[in-house]
């Protein structure tokens, strides 16, 4: 008799580095290699295909192991963990194992099975797909039996529904990655403004200063950001700063509307982190705007206070575009559905059609008069 391997030879209830997700995954890919342990040691002498299914299903959990746990080396792990690349694979991986194991349970267990199927089928499939349709008049019209020809329709409904949910999340990173390019080139734009403004001090630094009186525009500006009376580099740096830190107040106000996800992806980390650059760069322009009489009645700024004060204002504006990026964020994650999503939240789809009745029985077959012939004649002689 063969003996059951040591628990957890692949170390995957392991507490190794990573993000909750990628644990709660981990210990799911523990529960996967457990079962398809049991269906080998069950199957190994009475069906080759499916010992060979199973293998296949173990070469998917191992490639779900290597995305969680290989995440490079140190300098490039925290971006490859927050550009969120590899649980994409992970989740993959881990979806293909479990359809390849629906393909070989015993049928027995088809029933249990097919009840989680038809929960994951209505949360990511369309309510007019036919499999889902046709999965939903198994149950209704057999008492939720599942019998032998029913096991590949849960295959197809089951891979479909992975295939949903995976488009789902791949438009989450997607729209990541977009917000992340944008930080990376604001800052840019940003850093380099700045140095700019280091080199060509006092032709970059006029443009912050204004005139201790508005209608002498044959003098030079004397009232600078930064108290001097001669523009410099430092004034434009302070507008910047002053700009981040008008951003960074707007979004701490706006974190009262960001809910916690349970997904791999850090959507609103990096929507916070695009306010930063942003408002940098709106307040270096809004100043420019005052600076330049762009604003007719707002061109007398008479102390320092008041230019950092208006950088700041800036800065804080900038939250009326960036609403509009935090809903497009709120409705990608929303449409990423997991199982005991409030009613509320689903509002937005098609009413769920009831599954079609049961066809009508066929007429009842006459009965032909040699028949009852037969039969009154054996009635008779018993």
């Amino acid at each position: 008799m063969a003996k059951y391997p040591l628990p957890d030879p692949y170390r995957d209830c392991d507490q190794f580095p990573g993000s909750s997700w990628s644990k709660r995954l981990s210990a799911h890919v523990a529960d996967l290699q457990g079962q398809i342990t049991k269906l080998k040691y069950e199957v190994a002498d009475q069906n080759p295909r499916a010992l060979v299914i199973a293998e296949r299903a173990e070469i998917h959990l191992q490639a779900a192991r290597a995305a969680l746990r290989g995440n490079g080396r140190w300098p490039a792990r925290p971006f490859r963990r927050f550009a969120g690349g590899h649980t994409d694979g992970a989740l993959a991986n881990t979806h293909e194992a479990e359809v390849a194991i629906l393909r070989i349970v015993p049928q027995v267990d088809l029933r249990w099975r097919g009840l989680a199927v038809l929960v994951q089928a209505r949360l990511h499939l369309d309510p007019q797909d036919m499999r889902l349709q046709q999965l939903e008049t198994v149950f209704a019209h057999q008492n939720a039996r599942i019998e032998a020809p029913d096991r590949e329709l849960l295959v197809s409904t089951l891979h479909a529904a992975y295939q949903a949910e995976e488009a789902e999340r791949a438009k989450v990173r997607s729209f990541m990655h977009i917000v992340c390019a944008a930080t990376v080139m604001m800052a840019l734009i940003a850093i380099g403004f700045a140095i700019w403004a280091f080199l060509q001090s006092k032709a970059i630094g006029t443009n912050f200063c204004f005139l201790e009186n508005p209608d002498d525009l044959s003098a030079d500006p004397t009232i600078c950001p930064f108290g001097k009376k001669k523009p410099n580099w430092e004034g434009v740096w302070l507008i910047e700063f002053m700009g981040m830190l008008g951003a960074a107040l707007a979004g701490a106000v706006a974190l009262r509307k960001v809910r916690g996800t349970a997904g791999p992806y850090y959507v609103a980390t990096s929507l916070l982190l695009l306010r930063l650059p942003v408002g940098a760069l709106t307040a270096v322009i809004g100043i420019m705007f005052l600076s330049g009489r762009f604003f007719p009645g707002l061109t007398a700024l008479d102390t320092p206070i008041q230019i950092l004060m208006w950088a700041a204002a800036f800065g804080v504006l900038q939250e009326t575009v960036m609403q509009a990026v935090d809903r497009q964020g709120r409705a990608l994650l929303d449409n990423v559905r997991s199982p005991g999503r409030a009613p509320d939240e689903d509002a937005g789809r098609p009413p769920r059609k009831p599954p079609p009745p049961p066809p009508p029985p066929g007429p009842t077959p006459r009965v032909s008069r040699m028949a009852h012939a037969v039969a009154a004649r054996v009635k008779k002689k018993s």
